[in-house]
């Protein structure tokens, strides 16, 4: 299972060229996280509140990839930063 790394509004839940089926979640602090190529049958769906921990999909291997993994992304205001000072 994939899940939201923080609390949020999810703002994209839709297959993607490049990255699949895909999940992006906004902050509401100039935060966004997106979370790729997952399986289809997406957990969850553009507009809904989600909180921390709460499941979002299945990991996959859809879009443009070679093997089962997660994509996972953070961007502080629409720039991508190093996703490992955000996780524990």
């Amino acid at each position: 299972p994939i899940r939201a790394a923080r609390a949020g509004r999810v703002v994209a839940a839709s297959y993607s060229g490049t990255y699949g089926n895909r999940v992006i979640i906004d902050h509401g602090d100039g935060y966004r996280s997106l979370y790729a190529h997952m399986q289809t049958g997406l957990s969850v769906s553009v507009g809904q509140s989600v909180s921390q921990g709460q499941q979002l999909g299945i990991m996959g291997t859809t879009g443009r990839s070679t093997g089962v993994h997660l994509h996972f992304i953070i961007y502080k205001n629409g720039r991508t930063v190093n996703p490992a000072h955000y996780i524990r």
